[in-house]
């Protein structure tokens, strides 16, 4: 069952590699959304338990812009190995991290919120909420 998940993997990591020049080989950006070049220390920090709202109302705006979007990347790419393994009729493994993810995204949008209500300025708190709504 391992071998055939690697395969799997191996196989549509190859598809997505490209072959134009060695610059572009470098660097493909549907890399990403698989995780078979994961090494032990990137999973620890994977499934790491979900960050609460005390952490994050301790970061700025900007951190927690940068941490959303990491955590978005985290999300599609579980998304797409969870497709790819269902595909191939394999079982998913650590099913838990998707909740944990979309967990701490909710609370990102909660602080970010709480923020917006927080904001004297009601120009600057209605343009925060709609870019909060945005995402």
């Amino acid at each position: 069952m391992f071998l055939s998940r690697f395969v799997g993997r191996t196989a549509l990591l190859a598809a997505a590699k490209s072959e134009s020049s060695a610059a572009a080989a470098a660097f493909n950006p549907l890399e990403q959304f698989f995780e078979a070049d994961r090494n032990l220390d990137d999973q620890k920090t994977c499934l790491r338990s979900k960050l609460k709202a005390s952490e994050l109302r301790l970061k700025s705006w900007d951190d927690l812009h940068k941490l959303w979007y990491v955590l978005l990347k985290e999300k599609n790419m579980l998304m797409t190995q969870r497709q790819m393994l269902q595909a191939q009729n394999l079982r998913f493994p650590n099913p838990e991290r998707i909740p944990k993810v979309r967990k701490s995204m909710c609370r990102i949008k909660q602080v970010l919120t709480e923020r917006a209500i927080e904001d004297p300025d009601p120009r600057r708190s209605a343009e925060m909420k709609k870019m909060i709504n945005a995402l």
